[in-house]
């Protein structure tokens, strides 16, 4: 063999081995949780609702319309937003069966505040399970 071939072959070699090593080493270390199956703790059911609710940037905006205490009905946040109004009642009712909006009929106007202390509280677990686990 000549100069060059060896020294490309090593090379590989090198690589592999290096390779193969970070592996064993990764191997070595890292003890993951198998049981993939298991149920999700009780406390992380809601979590999953008030997350997809969030993750939407219109439910989002909607939110943020909202001051400390206030209560706003559908007609008030159409006035300020680009969607229709029946896109945004579905918005509020899937904010509503997340939990993330409460709710009160007055007349005809359904009026809608943030239930500050159920989202909070759904957080909180998450940020508890992580502490505590991770």
């Amino acid at each position: 063999m000549n100069r060059a071939v060896t020294v490309r072959v090593s090379r590989k070699l090198f690589d592999y081995q290096a390779k193969l090593t970070t592996y064993i080493h990764i191997i070595k270390y890292v003890v993951m949780k198998t049981r993939y199956s298991r149920a999700l703790p009780k406390e992380w059911k809601p979590m999953s609702e008030v997350f997809t609710a969030l993750g939407d940037e219109h439910r989002q905006r909607m939110l943020l319309l909202f001051e400390k205490g206030e209560r706003l009905n559908v007609g008030q946040i159409v006035e300020v937003s680009p969607l229709s109004r029946s896109a945004v009642s579905h918005h509020l009712a899937v904010l509503k069966r997340a939990g993330v909006l409460r709710s009160e009929k007055v007349g005809k106007e359904v009026y809608f505040w943030i239930d500050a202390g159920y989202v909070g509280k759904t957080l909180r677990n998450v940020l508890d399970y992580m502490s505590e686990n991770l």
